[in-house]
C-alpha cells in the first residue's frame, strides 16, 4: 500500500528540494581571489560573485527563471552571462562588474540568438561565442567592448570555441565531413578567419576539446579522440601540427581531461567508467600518473587554486553539491571551502546490471522503500541521450522512496561511460534500443520481486521525458502511467520550431532531417503510437523551451484527447525545465498526485 501525500511544508522530501548546493565554481585566471559560483541559496540557480578571501558570495543576478551559465573575466572584473527571454535561451550575451552593477550588453548590434555560453582567451583579452539563428550556427570572436568578427557559418552542429592564451587561434569540434555525430577538429586564425589546421582520426571517431595550455605563446590545446573506442586524451598543437598521445592505456573506460595546473606540466584527467567517476593526475614531464583518493560520487568542475590546491565541486547521493579542496599531489580531501546545506537522510543506491532484450549489459542505480516488496516502482530514464546517470544528489528518487515507490534509473543504450559503441548504438534508429532496455529493466523488476507487475510507473525529463512517451506507445501493456518534463512528442515538429543551436544535431542524430529522412522520424516519434497507448499520461512542458518546444507537445494533446486517452499537460512558465526549488518542489507534488491517484483505481481494481 502506498503511503498518503505528504504535504507538510518540512517534509523530508521537500527539505531536500530546499538543501542549496554549488554545481561549479571557477576562479579568475589572473586574480584567484575573485570567484564565480553558481548556486541556489536563495531559492532559485543565480550566479554570485565569490571573494575567496572571506568566503563571502554575493548575488549577481536576478533572473526570474535562474541563471545557470557564466564566464568570469581572467582578471575577476566582469561577469559575462546570457541574457534571454523567460529561459527560452534566446537574447544576447551581457557583462555585469564582479562588484556589482548593471548588465551591459556585448553584442548591441546583433539581433536576439540562441547561445549557451560566451568563452575567453587565458588573457581575457579575446571572447568567443557560438551563436545561432535561423540560417546556421556561427563562430565570432572579439575584444570586449568591440564588435564581434564572424569567423566561420555552418548548418553542421559544432561545439566550441576553445581559444588559445592570447586569443590568437579559435579551434571548434564540428560534425561537418563526418556523416555522423562524430566530430573533427578545425582550427582558425582568429585575426584572419583562415582554417590554419583540421584533425580527424577518421571514420568513426570523435574528437572533444577542452582548453589550451595556460602559458603565453603555448599552442597546446588538450582534446580527446574515440580510437580505442572510449574518450582517451591527447595534446594538438594546431600550428605546429605535433600531436601527443598520453598514456593512460591502463585507465579503463572514458578518460577526459579537466584542467592543466597553472605551470602547465600538469593535468587533472577524470575517468568513467561504468557510471563511477576518479581523478588522475598526469605529471608531462614523465607520463607519470597518480590516482587520487579522493572520495566517490560525481564532480562537476575543478580548478587549481592559488596554494596548488584542487578545487571540486563534488556531490553524491546523500549530499548536494559543495566545494571541496583536496590536496594537489596526493587528492586527499583538505577542507570545505563552500558549504552545502544539510539535507535530510534519504536511502542510498545499489548499482545494478542486467541483460537487455538485445543481450547488452546494462547499468542501473536502485533504491528500495522501507518495508518488504514487491512496491509499486518508478522507472526514470536520464536526458541527453549522450548523458550519463551517476551516483548524485537526487531530491526526485527520494521524495518517490518517501511516499512508498521503489526507484530505478537505468543508463540505456546511447549513454556515455560505456564505451563508444554503446553510445552510438542509437543512430539512425532512436527509442528502438532504449525501449528494449526499459521493457528488461521491467522484467529485471518484476523477477527480482522488487516492483509490483501492475504498478510500474515511467518518467523522465527531455530525452528521457521522450522515453517516457515513446515507452507508453510502444510497449503499453507493461506500464501503469508515464510522467514526462519537458519531453519530445513529435519529432518532425520539433525540428519546425527548435532552435537551431539543436537542430543540426537532430540531423546528425537522424542522419538528415525530417525532410530528408522521414520514415526514420516517424518511427521514433512518440505521437506515431498515440493510439496504442494504455495508460494515463501527465506531461509537464516548459511554455518558453526551445530545446522541446511547445507547438510538437500541443499537437501531441490534441492527438490522443481526440482518440480518449487519459492525459494532462500542465505548462509552466520558464524554459527547458524548471531552475526554482519551489516550483521544482510543485511539480513534484504534481508528480506524486498522478501516481498515487493511479495506484487508488489500481488498488481497488486488485480489491475487486
Amino acid at each position: 500500500m502506498t503511503r498518503q501525500l505528504q504535504l507538510d511544508p518540512q517534509a523530508p522530501w521537500k527539505a531536500r528540494f530546499r538543501a542549496a548546493g554549488i554545481p561549479w565554481a571557477v576562479l579568475a585566471n589572473q586574480n584567484p581571489t575573485r570567484g564565480l559560483v553558481c548556486t541556489n541559496r536563495d531559492g532559485i540557480y543565480q550566479l554570485y560573485a565569490w571573494d575567496v578571501t572571506t568566503g563571502e558570495l554575493r548575488r549577481l543576478t536576478d533572473d526570474p527563471t535562474g541563471v545557470v551559465g557564466g564566464t568570469l573575466s581572467s582578471d575577476g572584473a566582469f561577469v559575462y552571462y546570457l541574457q534571454d527571454d523567460g529561459g527560452n535561451e534566446i537574447g544576447h550575451f551581457v557583462r555585469v562588474p564582479w562588484e556589482g552593477g548593471a548588465a551591459e550588453d556585448l553584442t548591441p548590434d546583433l539581433p536576439p540568438y540562441g547561445a549557451f555560453n560566451v568563452v575567453q582567451s587565458f588573457d581575457g583579452r579575446c571572447l568567443g561565442m557560438r551563436i545561432a539563428n535561423k540560417s546556421g550556427q556561427m563562430l565570432f570572436v572579439f575584444a570586449p567592448g568591440t564588435a564581434p568578427r564572424q569567423l566561420h557559418k555552418s548548418t553542421h552542429m559544432f561545439t566550441g570555441p576553445v581559444l588559445s592564451h592570447a586569443g590568437e587561434i579559435a579551434v571548434i569540434a564540428t560534425t561537418e565531413g563526418t556523416g555522423s555525430t562524430d566530430r573533427r577538429l578545425v582550427a582558425f586564425d582568429a585575426n584572419t578567419g583562415e582554417r590554419i589546421a583540421e584533425l580527424w582520426d577518421g571514420e568513426g571517431v570523435s574528437h572533444g576539446i577542452v582548453e589550451f595550455a595556460p602559458l603565453s605563446g603555448d599552442f597546446d590545446l588538450l582534446c580527446t579522440t574515440s580510437v580505442s573506442g572510449n574518450p582517451k586524451p591527447f595534446i594538438w598543437n594546431p600550428r605546429t601540427g605535433s600531436r601527443r598521445d598520453l598514456k593512460v592505456d591502463a585507465i579503463r573506460g572514458e578518460v577526459v581531461p579537466m584542467n592543466w595546473s597553472p605551470d602547465g606540466a600538469t593535468l587533472l584527467l577524470s575517468q568513467r567508467y561504468e557510471a563511477k567517476q576518479q581523478l588522475y593526475l598526469y605529471h608531462l614531464p614523465t607520463d607519470e600518473v597518480t590516482k587520487l583518493e579522493h572520495s566517490g560520487g560525481v564532480i562537476s568542475s575543478s580548478t587549481f587554486d592559488a596554494e596548488g590546491r584542487i578545487l571540486i565541486a563534488w556531490q553524491d547521493g546523500a549530499n548536494p553539491a559543495c566545494l571541496l579542496a583536496l590536496d594537489g599531489k596526493t587528492g586527499q580531501r583538505l577542507e570545505t571551502v563552500l558549504e552545502a546545506d544539510d539535507a535530510p537522510a534519504g536511502r542510498p543506491f545499489t548499482s545494478i546490471t542486467f541483460e537487455s532484450e538485445n543481450g547488452d549489459t546494462i547499468q542501473g542505480w536502485l533504491a528500495n522503500p522501507d518495508g518488504e516488496g514487491p512496491f509499486p516502482t518508478i522507472l526514470h530514464t536520464h536526458g541527453g541521450p549522450t548523458a550519463v546517470m551517476q551516483d548524485v544528489f537526487f531530491p526526485e528518487c527520494q521524495a518517490w522512496l518517501d511516499h512508498g515507490f521503489a526507484f530505478l534509473t537505468i543508463n540505456y543504450h546511447g549513454s556515455t561511460a560505456f564505451g563508444k559503441a554503446f553510445e552510438k548504438s542509437i543512430i539512425k534508429r532512436l527509442g528502438e534500443l532504449e525501449v528494449q532496455d526499459m521493457a528488461s529493466a521491467y522484467q529485471w523488476l518484476v523477477e527480482n520481486g522488487i516492483a509490483q507487475p501492475d504498478a510500474v510507473f515511467l518518467t523522465g525529463g527531455s530525452y528521457g521525458g521522450y522515453l517516457t512517451l515513446l515507452g507508453i506507445g510502444k510497449r503499453p501493456e507493461l506500464w501503469a502511467g508515464g510522467m514526462a518534463v519537458v519531453a519530445i512528442a513529435d519529432w518532425t515538429t520539433m525540428y519546425e520550431d527548435e532552435s537551431e543551436m539543436l537542430r543540426g544535431y537532430q540531423r546528425a542524430l537522424f542522419g538528415g532531417s525530417p525532410e530528408e529522412t522521414p520514415e526514420r522520424h516517424e518511427k521514433s516519434s512518440p505521437i506515431t503510437y498515440a493510439e496504442d497507448i494504455q495508460a494515463p499520461i501527465f506531461v509537464i512542458q516548459g511554455s518558453n523551451d526551445t530545446r522541446c518546444p511547445a507547438r510538437q507537445m500541443e499537437v501531441y494533446e490534441e492527438k490522443l484527447k481526440s482518440l480518449g486517452k487519459d492525459i494532462d499537460v500542465y505548462w509552466f512558465e520558464a524554459g527547458h525545465g524548471s531552475r526554482a526549488q519551489e516550483q521544482q518542489i510543485d511539480q513534484q507534488e504534481r508528480k506524486l498526485r498522478f501516481a498515487l491517484d493511479v495506484m487508488e483505481g489500481i488498488e481497488g481494481k486488485r480489491a475487486a
